[in-house]
């Protein structure tokens, strides 16, 4: 079919379609449909950075998509339906739902979301492993973006499993023991590159080698960019924090900076701008998990050189900052020049100018309760009896069907530990303890518990039932349910709560995150596929991903198609389904037999899994895009759940809830309370002048010396350690990730707010801040300074950023990535975060799917059990339960994290029942679609957080 019929007949079908939709938006639909789809970047610089011509953006969102498109903000946004129910066109009675304008517009976002990860993954991918010569120039007969297997990836010799997966053999492969379950330091996740995403390997980049470490001054462009005006302490890092960052307080003296009132007095309060749709388990929901993704400490510390960490200007002396503040260097793996190699006529360099490793492994793997090195699991308690269970121990008579399941237990004095750490939890990552951490390391405890005690129930009534384990040894030997050891059952735990965490995040967390419908169905789509429910397209999709697209040679079609045929079937479970001698399109037969085998390692086991040509691990950038501290309030509003759960009780201060102090908060007042406290309290809103006031006054007793004051500025702290680093400023950064570059402070306001608003006037007021600390120059014309990105007429952006040449600009190319995405006042509705931080998500929250083999072709009870299988797929015993009510026009099954909360809580029942997403604050209305009212549900119309005060 050629395009111009193909054109007519979509436009015919747009037409019949959209008959409740504007003349001229069908008009623009009909132009869309004859131009036919964006082709995808040959080179970085003609990305499609979000940006959609006219006739798209009118056909999807009417007139307000087109006024978008001026502004340097994605245009998705700003299609029909992509807000709440405003967002949302009028239809006709009769129309198609995806050709509607409401279908289109949320359509057309999921579009442009797919373009966005195909590009991100085409252009943002750089191992500092030394695999990135191999990927720029591929290696026959695979272009690089295709290969799969690389040298640096293999054991070395002086590993202690070296000989286990084949030595000095061509090709190493994990077999045996080493491919049962998730290994203690990550090796084997990927069967013939066991050294991926390991303990102690480095961190990549998502941005180009040669934009990193701009202060460093190593490239030209960089040279440019900068003109000598950025350095480790330049601008100062605690002047930042205290003009840009910190929260202003009305009444300081019911906050105190952050320490409260005695006796934890209800009458307190620290102001904070709230975030409506996300509570405080939200907050330290992400430290859990990124305590599990990376780390640069070693066991709690840095290097130990310590350093200045600024309080230079007498600006930021005048407003409290602390001269004798020192802290110790980050740990660099590598440094000095790196080789260079030409390929195509260009230089390329073979790695950034330093680089730093990931002390903890890289997988989802719930490392942070089980351990990452030999160290770590010595602090892991198992049960003496029952080594499948982990330990809790009885702690008081509270009541409460969960309290009889018990607590971790403390560190004792044999752990290995460091002295801040002493009456903690014992667990595998003790570091920066929180009531938060305190709170997820114990559900996640009993959730470990709940799954081996109903596998032990039922191994009891069944026990010569098949488990459905498989020792690859014998992998036609069934295990019955009576014959699972101890250990095998507790590594079969540990795959189920991490399965159950990585869904938690993707399906529930994150969608209250980026709380809007595009982000709703691609999230699930993620996890689940775009076509629940109908079998044959998915599997279908799900042969033509894994059998055609994942074994080709050719870049396009391992890379580009690879991820828009994933978004059919969902990417968890790809390939872990073989039907032999099945036609592409033939329709699954519960029937036939699935030939998926132990025997076939890397055709089967290793089978579903794709690192698009770069082997896996975690970039520095998204460690940056995880300052989230303006998330956690100054004091925590805490309830009790059998005792009026409307009331507050105490204001605890956060302060007083870290490291030793975290583990007595919990005991004394019991996880039910805590639950119930962080479950209704909003969060902060990541912004400007929202850092918590305690984080800037820490005390870190280890770093107390004669000349130091053993207290740290947390929010100084996170600029210096993004330096350090070598993660570009911001407005580099967003070209590195396709995204549209500023070329003034004010493009930071929000172009939605009505001129002469009292919210508009506070955003200029505080980009008239970001003016005085960051400066201005004099441009030259002279000097390019990017090339990630093109000026829209396609000519080289230069350093007036389209100015006259000698024009004063600002220097907006100076501004810390942190500073930066916080200063982001317009964001996508609902969205918690920026659009800058977003683009590093959708990238690598879909790699860490599509490169673990235990959430793709290894999602098999040969690993997980029959039980544990069922468990993940439908959040636990007794098969998939649904919500009562629908949400944003959904029908949907009751969460995963609801779920787990029932069952290590079920004394707070009656205080979930209504809840639809346990992250939303538990007493919200939630709406009919997308609201971000704060408005209480029935019956919590007397909850003190509604009221004009919050008290």
């Amino acid at each position: 079919m050629n395009r111009s019929v193909g054109g007519l007949l979509v436009g015919t079908v747009l037409f019949l379609g959209g008959c409740g939709s504007n003349p001229g938006d069908l008009m623009s639909c009909l132009k869309m449909a004859f131009t036919g789809l964006r082709p995808i970047a040959d080179e970085r610089d003609g990305r499609f950075l979000g940006k959609v011509q006219e006739a798209t953006a009118r056909c999807r969102g009417g007139d307000r998509a087109v006024a978008g498109r001026n502004f340097p903000w994605l245009d998705w946004t700003n299609y029909w339906a992509a807000g709440d129910a405003k967002s949302r066109a009028a239809e006709a009675t009769f129309n198609f739902a995806h050709l509607s304008s409401n279908g289109r517009g949320v359509d057309g976002a999921l579009i442009d979301l797919e373009y966005q990860r195909i590009e991100l993954i085409k252009f943002n991918l750089f191992d500092n492993n030394g695999t990135y010569k191999d990927y720029v120039t591929g290696r026959s007969p695979f272009d690089g973006p295709a290969l799969k297997v690389w040298r640096e990836m293999r054991l070395p010799k002086e590993h202690p499993q070296y000989a286990a997966v084949g030595g000095d053999a061509e090709q190493q492969l994990c077999q045996g023991e080493l491919i049962r379950g998730r290994t203690l330091t990550g090796i084997c996740n990927d069967l013939i590159n066991p050294l991926m995403g390991s303990t102690n390997t480095p961190l990549a980049r998502n941005v180009q080698f040669e934009a990193t470490f701009p202060d460093l001054g190593k490239d030209a462009l960089a040279r440019n960019r900068h003109g000598g005006r950025i350095g480790p302490l330049v601008p100062d890092p605690q002047l930042i924090s205290r003009a840009l960052l910190s929260r202003p307080q009305s009444k300081p003296d019911l906050c105190k900076n952050g320490q409260g009132l005695p006796g934890d007095s209800v009458d307190a309060n620290c102001d904070y701008t709230k975030a409506p749709f996300f509570n405080v388990l939200a907050a330290y929901w992400i430290q859990f998990m990124t305590h599990d993704w990376f780390s640069h400490l070693d066991e709690g510390h840095n290097a130990p050189e310590m350093m200045r960490v600024g309080c230079d200007s007498p600006a930021a002396v005048a407003l409290g900052c602390r001269p004798e503040d020192r802290m110790d260097r980050t740990y660099i793996a590598k440094d000095g020049d790196p080789e260079t190699f030409s390929h195509g006529g260009k230089t390329h360099l073979s790695r950034a100018y330093k680089t730093t490793n990931n002390t903890v492994t890289a997988w989802w793997d719930a490392s942070q309760i089980y351990g990452y090195d030999e160290r770590s699991r010595q602090r892991v308690k198992r049960d003496p009896n029952d080594r499948a269970r982990l330990q809790l121990v009885a702690v008081g008579s509270r009541a409460g069907a969960g309290e009889r399941q018990g607590y971790l237990p403390v560190l004792e004095a044999s752990d290995p530990m460091n002295p801040q750490w002493v009456g903690q939890e014992a667990t595998a990552f003790p570091d920066n303890w929180t009531i938060g951490l305190s709170f997820y390391h114990n559900v996640f405890a009993r959730e470990h518990n709940a799954f081996v005690d109903e596998f032990r129930k039922r191994a009891a009534a069944n026990p010569g039932d098949e488990s459905g384990l498989r020792n690859p040894a014998r992998p036609d030997a069934k295990i019955a349910n009576k014959d699972v050891t101890a250990d095998e059952l507790f590594e079969a735990a540990r795959l189920v709560v991490s399965a159950m965490i990585a869904k938690i995040h993707t399906i529930e967390w994150t969608p209250q995150l980026l709380y809007d419908e595009p982000l709703f169905l691609g999230m699930n789509a993620n996890w689940s596929g775009l076509f629940p429910g109908h079998d044959l397209v998915q599997s279908a999709l799900a042969r033509i991903v894994v059998n055609k697209f994942g074994t080709s040679t050719k870049a396009k079609e391992a890379g580009q198609w690879y991820s828009v045929f994933a978004s059919g079937p969902g990417i968890f479970g790809l390939g872990s389904k073989v039907y032999d001698g099945d036609r592409i399109f033939a329709r699954p037969d519960a029937k036939k037999a699935d030939v998926w085998s132990l025997k076939e390692l890397t055709k089967h086991v290793n089978g579903g899994i794709n690192h698009f040509g770069s082997p896996f691990t975690f970039p520095e950038e998204f460690v940056t895009v995880y300052r989230l501290h303006p998330l956690v309030p100054d004091l925590i509003e805490y309830r009790q759940w059998d005792n009026d759960a409307n009331a507050i009780r105490n204001k605890v201060p956060v302060v007083e809830t870290f490291q030793g102090k975290a583990t007595p908060a919990m005991r004394d007042r019991g996880l039910a309370n805590w639950a119930l406290s962080l479950g209704r309290q909003r969060l902060g809103a990541l912004t400007l002048q929202n850092h918590p006031q305690f984080l800037q006054d820490l005390p870190l007793p280890r770093l107390k010396t004669a000349t130091a004051t053993g207290k740290i500025d947390v929010a100084a702290l996170d600029l210096i350690r993004d330096r350090e680093r070598g993660v570009p400023r911001f407005n580099e950064f967003r070209r590195q990730y396709g995204l549209k570059q500023f070329t003034t402070f004010d493009d930071f306001i929000d172009s939605r707010l009505a001129k002469g608003s009292s919210q508009r006037a506070e955003q200029e007021k505080v980009v008239g801040r970001l003016r005085e600390i960051y400066g201005q120059h004099r441009c030259d014309v002279s000097k390019p300074i990017t090339a990630a990105q093109r000026n829209d007429d396609g000519t080289p952006i230069n350093d007036c950023l389209g100015r006259p040449n000698g024009s004063m600009v600002d220097n907006v190319e100076d501004v810390d990535t942190v500073v930066g995405w916080l200063a982001e006042f317009q964001r996508p509705h609902g969205y918690a975060i920026s659009e800058t931080q977003f683009q590093v998500f959708i990238l690598n929250a879909s790699r860490r799917l599509f490169s673990d083999r235990f959430f793709t072709s290894s999602f098999r009870p040969e690993f997980y059990t029959h039980l544990g299988v069922d468990w993940v797929t439908h959040n636990g015993p007794g098969g998939k339960m649904m919500e009562k009510s629908r949400s944003n026009g959904h029908e949907v099954e009751v969460s995963p994290f609801k779920r787990v909360l029932l069952r290590a809580m079920p004394e707070l029942e009656p205080q979930l029942a209504p809840v639809v997403n346990a992250f939303d604050p538990w007493a919200r209305d939630r709406g009919e679609y997308y609201t971000l009212d704060w408005k209480p549900r029935k019956g919590a119309e007397a909850d003190a957080a509604f009221k004009p005060d919050g008290r």
